[in-house]
């Protein structure tokens, strides 16, 4: 996916996640006190309410929850048909990221395919698709 898409705002709770692949790894915010995973980033974790939470690493794969296949062109440039889904995150329980899935025909996506995460560098930001593993 080379076409230039609209980059997120960076800040001091999300900068983390959109820099993370620069090193080709995926993280999440996770919890100190409780372990818990807290997506999308924000300072105080959800589940105990405790600030002591940190970037951590996960293992960069995942399974396809659901999925829908775009065919609507949005903006120039956009390519389409492109597969739009909800990917639940191994490693990082109640985790999911909405995505795409690349590198392979969107008529080929089923619910349950096992994918990894690849990133695309577009100025300082890592964006992460995800490509389906053999």
């Amino acid at each position: 996916m080379s076409t230039p898409r609209m980059l997120p705002r960076l800040d001091s709770e999300n900068r983390f996640f959109w820099t993370s692949g620069a090193d080709g790894l995926l993280r999440f915010l996770q919890c100190r006190d409780c372990a818990a995973f807290v997506h999308p980033p924000r300072p105080v974790c959800p589940h105990c309410l405790s600030e002591e939470i940190a970037p951590a690493a996960v293992p960069g794969t995942g399974t396809v929850a659901t999925f829908t296949i775009n065919r609507q062109k949005w903006h120039p440039g956009m390519e389409v048909p492109c597969v739009i889904a909800r990917i639940d995150i191994d490693g990082a329980p109640d985790v999911f990221l909405t995505s795409n899935v690349i590198g392979c025909d969107p008529d080929d996506v089923a619910f349950g395919d096992r994918v990894r995460v690849v990133f695309e560098a577009q100025d300082d930001v890592y964006l992460p698709f995800f490509e389906k593993i053999d």
